[in-house]
C-alpha cells in the first residue's frame, strides 16, 4: 500500500485539512481567486486525486512514524480532529485489534481559516466521508466509532493513547478538553497533540515531553507527548 484508496469529496477534505499537500499550482490559484473561491470551488473541481492519495499516505507515513513508539497492540485510542482518519488508517494496519474513537465536527466551513480560532468554530470535515474513507481503506467497522462534537455525548470509557495531530491547542484551546481528558484518562495514557506553547503545559502535566518541532507551519508549533495530569 503507497497510497490511500480517495474519491474526489474525500481528496478535497484532505487538502482543505492538510493544505501542504496542494499542487503549486492551485496554491496559485488560492492566492489569485482568494480562500473563499477556493474553499468552495477550486477545491471542489481541480484536485488530482490519484496525486492526493499519493501524497496524503506519504504524510501521514511520516506522522506514524513520529509516535510509533507511543503504539500498542490492543489499545483504545481516542482521536481528536484527525481530519480523515489517515494515521488510523495506518495505526491499524499495525495493529489491527485496536479500537479508535474519532472526535469530529461535522461541516465544512465557507472559508478556510488556519490561524487560532478562539471559539473552536472552525471545521473541514464530513463525518460520513470519513467512514466511508476508513472502510475504503480496509478498517474493520467494529474497530471505530465517530462521534459527532456538537450533537453526540462524547465516549466515556478510559483511552490509553489520545491524538490530535494540528488541532488541539494549534486551533483551539487545550481547555476546551481538558476536563473531558482527564475524565478518560488513567495514570499511564498519554496525550499527544501539536502546540504554539509547550512551556505551559509543564503546569498541567507531570511529563511533557517534546518529540517534533515545525517550523514550517503557520505557527511554529511543537508536538508534545504529555502523561500524568497534575493534581
Amino acid at each position: 500500500m503507497e497510497a490511500f484508496k480517495v474519491n474526489r469529496d474525500i481528496a478535497r477534505l484532505i487538502i482543505l485539512q492538510r493544505i501542504e499537500l496542494t499542487s503549486p499550482f492551485l496554491k496559485r490559484l488560492r492566492k489569485l481567486f482568494g480562500r473563499y473561491i477556493f474553499s468552495n470551488f477550486i477545491s471542489k473541481y481541480f484536485v488530482n486525486i490519484t496525486d492526493i492519495g499519493k501524497k496524503y499516505y506519504s504524510l501521514m507515513k511520516n506522522e506514524y512514524e513520529i509516535i510509533q513508539n507511543y503504539l500498542k497492540p490492543k489499545q483504545n485510542i481516542l482521536s481528536v480532529g484527525s481530519g480523515v482518519g489517515g494515521l488510523e488508517i495506518l495505526i491499524y494496519k499495525q495493529n489491527p485489534n485496536i479500537k479508535v474513537s474519532f472526535v469530529e465536527k461535522n461541516y465544512i466551513s465557507k472559508k478556510i481559516i488556519y490561524g487560532w480560532d478562539n471559539n473552536n468554530l472552525e471545521a473541514y470535515n464530513n463525518l460520513d466521508l470519513l467512514e466511508t474513507f476508513l472502510k475504503n481503506n480496509d478498517i474493520e467497522k467494529n474497530s471505530f466509532q465517530i462521534f459527532d462534537f456538537d450533537k453526540d455525548e462524547l465516549p466515556k470509557e478510559k483511552f490509553d493513547l489520545i491524538v490530535s495531530l494540528y488541532s488541539l491547542d494549534f486551533h483551539y484551546n487545550f481547555e476546551l478538553y481538558r476536563k473531558y481528558f482527564q475524565e478518560v484518562s488513567n495514570r499511564e495514557t498519554v496525550i499527544i497533540f501539536d502546540t504554539i506553547r509547550p512551556e505551559f503545559f509543564k503546569n498541567i502535566f507531570e511529563e511533557v515531553k517534546i518529540i517534533k518541532t515545525d517550523d514550517n507551519t503557520l505557527h511554529k508549533s511543537k508536538r508534545v507527548a504529555c502523561k500524568y495530569f497534575k493534581s
